[in-house]
């Protein structure tokens, strides 16, 4: 249940594709082997309106955050969420060159008690595996 939610200020829409940002960080996270490929899920939200450090338009943000399941200790949970970080900070460089930009990354685990799950991409994607 890897969900990553992005949330960015409307003013990179002319400088960042979003959709090669989610497309980045997918596929990142299937690189680590660390989640489960059916359970990849990535957003973003553009946020129209947003205030960032002393007002100026021209700055910019993009915030992920990364929900995950219980059971994976801390070492590898640092090893996939620094893989995924590097490979968005990297696709990021431009706007860093460019402009005035803060970019985050938080994870969080969801108690497997109050969260509830149904997905049956997992069982289409052994069901195509086993049959090419």
């Amino acid at each position: 249940m890897p969900h990553f939610t992005i949330e960015y200020s409307a003013n990179l829409d002319e400088r960042v594709d979003i959709g090669a940002v989610c497309e980045i960080v997918r596929k990142a996270a299937s690189e680590t082997g660390v989640f489960p490929i059916g359970g990849i899920r990535v957003r973003a939200i553009k946020c129209e309106h947003y205030a960032i450090a002393d007002g100026r338009k021209d700055y910019g943000f993009l915030s992920m955050l990364l929900r995950i399941g219980e059971g994976r200790d801390l070492p590898t949970r640092k090893a996939a969420g620094e893989h995924v970080f590097r490979a968005l900070s990297s696709h990021l460089d431009p706007v860093f060159a460019a402009s005035k930009f803060a970019l985050s990354f938080d994870m969080q685990i969801n108690d497997k008690e109050t969260s509830w799950k149904r997905n049956n991409i997992h069982d289409a994607l052994k069901v195509e595996a086993a049959h090419g």
